[in-house]
């Protein structure tokens, strides 16, 4: 049901910007970033229960919440790059957007990086 009052939020704005594209067209720029900022934060109210369903799920881990926080902090570095990058996409800066999601990447990377240098030093234990 909450997929539906999301959808016609996002349908309500882009007809409000199709009005718009003819006359002032910063008026629908504006009218569309308005309504993803309100998708965003609509979002980010349930980002709580998918938290406290994460953590029960990686209690039963023994070291679950050790990547627990990782794993949330990757995603987190991904949704908001992708939503930034559309922004400047829509925006017509495609060359931002590009800037920005390269930059999510490299984030990606360095935060995982951890994860990594465990599974190098566990692969080396087996090795000697």
């Amino acid at each position: 049901m909450e997929f539906m009052k999301v959808g016609a939020l996002a349908l309500l704005g882009v007809l409000v910007g199709i009005f718009f594209q003819n006359g002032k067209q910063e008026y629908g720029l504006y009218t569309g970033m308005g309504i993803c900022l309100l998708i965003f934060t609509y979002t980010i109210s349930y980002m709580g229960q998918v938290k406290e369903q994460l953590s029960q799920l990686f209690s039963y881990l023994s070291s679950g919440s050790r990547y627990f926080s990782l794993l949330f902090r990757v995603a987190g570095i991904a949704w908001v790059c992708e939503f930034v990058a559309g922004i400047c996409r829509d925006s017509g800066f495609s060359a931002v957007a590009s800037q920005v999601e390269l930059f999510g990447k490299i984030m990606i990377l360095f935060s995982g990086m951890p994860v990594f240098l465990t599974l190098m030093e566990t692969i080396s234990d087996f090795v000697r």
